[in-house]
């Protein structure tokens, strides 16, 4: 019961802010549709707005946060321990709900733009947007493998932290970049601005850009859901193809 109320007053307290101060987002993309096709190798996303007023500017620093999530999906993290000379699965954990891609670019250290209770609120930061209900009682420490999911997903660049990385000028003009990488999931992908002060959420602005294959991806992909038999034929034929295509130059050379 005191929890509620906490949260109530919280969404009380925001929204007499945000009508206090009466500032919007007014937001631009450089691209809401990427295409992926064979010779895809990533794309770049400028995100650019303003701020728009009907009081005149607060003396207190605006922020700005931007996030950018690719579809969620469950999945299964499992930890691989040495025994007898083997690397083997030992234990593993079910994450319920996690982005194919999430990135958060903020205009200056995360835990000064952004409080705590905002971020469990709204789901901003990289671990709040990863969702892991339950665990094998075996398991003693659950967050383990969602951190491990974190750190592979970073270093394939899916996962993206970018603090510092919103410019913002005479707080009404704001502007990032974010870089999305070549193995991408299709689908669309959330695209979230919140404005901050004194690490608030005073207004928020969503949209969303589109992600899909074209050409013979598309086909090819299209192909393995609505008919998996017949791609499977298919991949295994162009496989002998080019198996006995590489068999034929080969004997050529040769023979040459």
């Amino acid at each position: 019961m005191r929890g509620l109320c906490i949260l109530l007053l919280l969404v009380v307290s925001n929204a007499a802010l945000a009508q206090q101060t009466g500032e919007e987002v007014v937001l631009g993309l450089s691209q809401n549709r990427v295409s992926i096709s064979a010779d895809f190798d990533g794309s770049e996303i400028l995100i650019f707005g303003a701020i728009k007023r009907e009081t005149p500017i607060p003396r207190q620093p605006l922020e700005v946060v931007v996030t950018i999530a690719g579809p969620s999906e469950p999945l299964i993290v499992r930890r691989k321990d040495r025994r007898f000379g083997i690397w083997i699965n030992t234990a593993a954990n079910r994450i319920d709900s996690a982005p194919s891609y999430y990135a958060v670019a903020t205009s200056g250290p995360f835990n000064d733009v952004l409080r705590h209770t905002e971020d469990l609120r709204h789901k901003v930061s990289i671990p709040r947007a990863i969702r892991s209900v339950g665990a094998p009682a075996e398991i003693g420490d659950s967050r383990a493998f969602t951190r491990a999911l974190i750190r592979i997903r970073e270093k394939n660049n899916l996962f993206q932290m970018l603090e510092g990385a919103v410019a913002v000028e005479q707080q009404t003009l704001f502007r990032t970049s974010i870089s999305l990488p070549a193995n991408l999931t299709e689908g669309p992908y959330q695209t979230r601005v919140f404005l901050t002060r004194d690490g608030h959420v005073i207004s928020q602005f969503e949209t969303e850009i589109d992600v899909y294959k074209v050409g013979l991806e598309r086909f090819l992909y299209n192909l393995s859901r609505s008919q998996p038999l017949v791609y499977g034929l298919l991949s295994l034929a162009i496989a002998i193809a080019a198996g006995w295509g590489a068999s034929a130059a080969f004997r050529m050379l040769r023979q040459g």
